[in-house]
């Protein structure tokens, strides 16, 4: 199932959903071999909207640009909600020194990442997370 994508009082600017969907699609598949069905969905988002879902759901009062929820009923289907802040994805690629673009994709990537199973709680974990990242990357924007 392709996954879906929201804009909540933001424009993300994101192209080719079907291409980006289809690619997402793939990967959680590739990640979970026994997986039946996937349904990914996007929220793109403000500062202040995600910062309200952190405090409500995590109990953490700071900005962030991602946050994943497995909404998973069972463990041959994946369900997944992901919201993203454009406005963090947009410092964050100043930041780096990345165009907002690269950002907003490594960002869409780390959500699914999560929901195959890859953490980043650890400096080990973030390596190998941000590695999964660069990969995912480089074959998206390969073609």
């Amino acid at each position: 199932m392709p996954a879906r994508f929201y804009e909540q009082e933001v424009s993300a600017k994101l192209k080719d959903k079907r291409k980006l969907s289809a690619f997402l699609d793939a990967l959680v598949h590739k990640h979970r071999k026994k997986l039946h069905k996937a349904q990914l969905t996007y929220i793109f988002c403000t500062d202040a909207y995600l910062l309200q879902i952190n405090q409500q759901f995590l109990q953490h009062n700071t900005l962030t640009d991602i946050i994943t929820f497995d909404l998973s009923e069972t463990a041959d289907t994946l369900t997944g909600e992901i919201y993203i802040s454009t406005e963090r994805v947009a410092e964050n690629a100043a930041k780096f020194g990345k165009s907002y673009a690269d950002e907003l994709h490594r960002v869409i990537f780390h959500g699914a990442l999560h929901l195959c199973g890859f953490k980043d709680k650890t400096t080990a974990d973030r390596e190998e997370m941000r590695r999964k990242e660069d990969l995912c990357l480089k074959q998206y924007f390969k073609g």
